[in-house]
């Protein structure tokens, strides 16, 4: 049998009740994170591209270690890669989902067993609709105020001008939770929407020690030192990576000699900086 709890306002997580349409009541599977631990909510388009789903799945993988948990909407695109990178580096991760709980409803049914998944390694689904209620177009938008709401900080992987994503985006400005925006190509219509947002004010973020720095959270020593230790070569590489490239048309963007590019990429790959696949060198 399925164990779905009824929250009352006093064990809702403590950034939702400062709202001002704050849900009445919650249903709950899973644990809730500790108060301790900072909320992350996770956002981007079902529809992602791959520099989308690599950067969710390296930013995520760059807070390994910390008292942060991923909120997401379990639907299908970046919110699934969100949650499955959370799972795979051990971070606590939350799904609200645009569903009721039970698992007769639960959307998107391609998410069930992710949510299984989620459960099984001690994270929650959240939802303020019956267990038993089915999604509806109206009930996605709604849900979104509850990720925003919870949440220290949202942050935008990549979104179009139109995407629901945006909604999200609107209310943690709303409010006044910390807005972040993964910078896009200006050439890729993933970037738009959270272009938009970056325009008013929006932190962006490259890396994350950018989303510690937005959450209050202190780097690790040794993380800060392996930033720092960066030439000035490894940066210039590293900031054209934003999207895997070419060996061979990196080497001309870099405008080095090719015996001496190679050599620096050689190193940076032996220093677990950079990887290549398939002819296609990403940052690591």
């Amino acid at each position: 049998m399925v164990d779905i709890k009824k929250l009352s306002p006093k064990n809702f997580p403590p950034l939702l009740l400062e709202i001002p349409d704050a849900p009445k009541t919650l249903y709950l599977r899973g644990e809730l994170p500790t108060p301790v631990t900072k909320l992350l909510t996770v956002v981007g388009s079902r529809h992602m591209s791959r520099y989308g789903k690599e950067v969710c799945e390296h930013l995520i993988q760059g807070l390994e270690g910390y008292p942060v948990a991923i909120v997401s909407g379990l639907a299908l695109g970046i919110d699934g890669v969100a949650h499955s990178t959370a799972l795979k580096v051990g971070l606590q991760t939350i799904a609200v989902p645009g569903s009721g709980l039970s698992d007769d409803v639960l959307y998107p049914r391609t998410h069930l067993y992710l949510a299984r998944e989620i459960l099984d390694a001690g994270g929650a689904l959240l939802s303020e609709m019956e267990p038993d209620e089915r999604a509806t177009p109206y009930s996605f938008p709604k849900r979104n105020r509850i990720m925003a709401g919870m949440s220290h900080a949202t942050l935008i992987i990549e979104a179009t001008e139109k995407s629901g994503t945006l909604i999200t985006a609107r209310l943690a400005s709303d409010y006044s939770r910390d807005l972040l925006v993964v910078p896009h190509s200006i050439f890729s219509d993933g970037g738009s929407g959270g272009h938009q947002f970056l325009k008013l004010g929006a932190l962006p973020v490259r890396s994350a020690l950018d989303i510690l720095s937005a959450i209050s959270i202190e780097p690790e020593g040794s993380k800060i030192t392996e930033q720092q230790s960066l030439t000035g070569d490894e940066v210039r590489v590293l900031s054209h990576l934003r999207e895997p490239y070419e060996r061979d048309d990196l080497i001309r963007t870099l405008d080095m000699k090719t015996s001496d590019a190679n050599i620096l990429l050689a190193h940076m790959e032996m220093r677990g900086l950079i990887v290549e696949s398939m002819g296609e060198i990403r940052r690591a």
